[in-house]
């Protein structure tokens, strides 16, 4: 019920919205402006009543969902605590990645060594540390953002650096899919800041693919990773050939 009043307040938003009155809409519906005041205010509308309202403002029941959940607060970040937790089993890191890019239940059970009953407490472990919200039979609403990020040098991160990194890098980047490309040169902060404005444009592309591609079937997919990485750095073995401060140079000749 509680979906249903929120999609509810969502119309109201959009018609105020779009100027279009109770007495306009119920006019278009052949009904009294009473009796459409009465539907919003009881949220007593039928599917059949819901999708004719949408038909005439020109919106799918997708499309006022989308609206809904523009409105709703995802973290966009998790707790050092909710990052640890996560951490400390790797079936329930494993089944926070795999909720969070739209693998049903029954797909994780029959791919992973997770049988059902741990499946729910896994589930239930997440809905404590309020990373999801468990619904009646075990249905899952994310309470992360698609695109949410770990915290900057926080439990992820540093477990990210310490062993994900390091196997991701340790491939020659030569089989179908895999691309890399090093590049190197001498920029000017400016254009520092440009790279990292394209980079987040990238990262926001890839999450939006990830985002369009959640409705195609799982065996259409495959996971994939991918690290943008900028900083101004000079490789340690060039370093070490650096002149120490106050060393005089060799006289030419």
């Amino acid at each position: 019920m509680a979906q249903i009043g929120l999609l509810v307040t969502e119309l109201k938003r959009y018609l105020k919205a779009q100027g279009m009155t109770y007495a306009t809409l119920a006019k278009q519906l052949g009904l009294s402006e009473s009796s459409i005041k009465r539907q919003f205010a009881r949220q007593s509308f039928s599917l059949a009543r819901l999708e004719q309202i949408l038909n005439l403002v020109g919106l799918e029941l997708a499309d006022l969902i989308a609206l809904m959940n523009e409105r709703r607060e995802f973290l966009t970040q998790l707790t050092p605590e909710q990052e640890d937790a996560l951490l400390a089993d790797p079936k329930l890191l494993l089944t926070m990645y795999l909720l969070l890019n739209g693998w049903p239940l029954a797909e994780i059970t029959s791919t992973f060594a997770i049988d059902d009953a741990e499946a729910e407490r896994l589930l239930i472990r997440l809905h404590r540390a309020r990373i999801i919200e468990l619904l009646p039979f075990n249905r899952v609403k994310l309470l992360t953002a698609r695109n949410f990020t770990w915290r900057k040098d926080g439990p992820v991160q540093r477990f990210f650096v310490r062993e994900v990194q390091r196997e991701f890098l340790e491939s020659s980047f030569a089989a179908p899919g895999e691309h890399l490309r090093f590049v190197a040169g001498l920029l000017s902060r400016a254009s520092l800041a440009q790279l990292q404005q394209s980079m987040d444009r990238l990262a926001r592309e890839f999450d939006e693919l990830a985002r369009r591609d959640a409705a195609l079937p799982l065996k259409e997919r495959s996971s994939c990773s991918a690290v943008f990485a900028l900083r101004p750095w000079e490789f340690s073995t060039f370093t070490a050939l650096r002149r120490k401060p106050g060393a005089a140079a060799p006289q030419r000749r």
